[in-house]
């Protein structure tokens, strides 16, 4: 059972996602929140596994909830950030700050709950829309110096994985067209993240295309 913390400030929001998330088998709502610091109070003492962040809050918004949530002292619970607002910016800081994954809120419940156990599972998922276009662009329009290349060189497999994660594919996809199984591309991605010092799929996409990778294979 996947267990969800949802904060947004609008009732009728929270209300709706609570009836389709009880709908769903191996979905728990254990929890909802009105403003981003109730959500990090609440899941801070009841531990679920995915909290559904709304970006504008008030006393803190989804963005520093997501901070305090994913920070580089903490593990679970894993924010996914659901919102109205289509905005490059916005998406990038989220995904910056550790969100595990990034939706509109007039996703259909099926990605919905792929983005939720996704996240559970250590997996990231963000909306089809705006994966490649965020992405592209934030790597095209920076003027910053390219992050720097790990001390070890990534082998050819990490090479090849970190480009599938940055195309948006989940893990199981990623084994199916690499023709290894879950557990390898698991692991793999373990050794990525700690090779390049971030921590998660996301970061690792985005550091993907900071880095020029995927404008080499276009």
């Amino acid at each position: 059972m996947t267990t969800v913390l949802i904060a947004d400030d609008q009732e009728i929001v929270r209300t709706g996602l609570r009836m389709i998330l009880d709908a769903v088998s191996d979905i728990e709502v254990i929890a909802v929140a009105d403003d981003g610091r109730q959500a990090v109070e609440l899941a801070s003492s009841l531990r679920p596994d995915v909290c559904l962040l709304d970006i504008r809050m008030p006393v803190m918004d989804g963005i520093e909830a997501t901070r305090r949530l994913a920070g580089p002292d903490t593990d679970e619970p894993l924010p996914v950030i659901i919102t109205t607002f289509d905005d490059d910016a916005y998406v990038h800081q989220a995904l910056k700050a550790g969100a595990r994954g990034f939706l509109l809120k007039d996703v259909d419940t099926e990605l919905l709950v792929r983005a939720i156990h996704a996240a559970a599972d250590g997996d990231a998922l963000i909306a089809p829309t705006i994966t490649a276009r965020l992405l592209q662009k934030f790597a095209d329009i920076s003027t910053d110096p390219r992050p720097p290349e790990p001390i070890e060189p990534l082998s050819d497999r990490e090479e090849e994985t970190l480009l599938e994660v940055a195309r948006g594919l989940t893990n199981a996809e990623i084994a199916d067209k690499l023709h290894v199984s879950p557990g390898t591309v698991r692991a793999v991605l373990g050794h990525l993240m700690t090779k390049i010092g971030t921590r998660n799929r996301v970061e690792l996409a985005i550091w993907a295309h900071e880095t020029g990778r995927m404008r080499q294979t276009q």
